[in-house]
């Protein structure tokens, strides 16, 4: 199992995944949904507003079916690391500000 730090700027349409977290339209994706769901729902923003979050995958190249079905319609330059272990990653990024927060703030203005 890999573990990847992934990194990506939010597009405009950034409310709409969050939509769709909350409506059920990601977790129930066949076979990565509850893992991408997962660290949607706690991915964070850099200095940079890039969104930081922490995914599991076994694919190659990784990331191509969680980028088809959803990361590509909401987010532009993907970058993904490999990291040692997912606690290691999510520690990391622990501190910074959640994406929902500026997504939800960007959203009611």
């Amino acid at each position: 199992m890999t573990y990847y730090e992934v990194r990506a700027k939010p597009k405009e349409n950034i409310h709409e995944l969050r939509y769709d977290m909350d409506h059920g339209m990601i977790h129930t994706l066949v076979p990565f949904g509850k893992s991408l769901q997962y660290s949607l729902e706690k991915a964070k923003l850099d200095n940079d507003d890039n969104a930081i979050w922490i995914e599991e995958d076994h694919c190659s190249p990784p990331l191509a079916m969680e980028r088809e079905a959803v990361l590509d319609r909401y987010f532009s330059d993907i970058k993904i690391q490999v990291i040692e272990s997912e606690q290691e990653g999510w520690n990391r990024i622990k501190d910074k500000k959640s994406l929902w927060d500026k997504s939800k703030a960007s959203n009611s203005a």
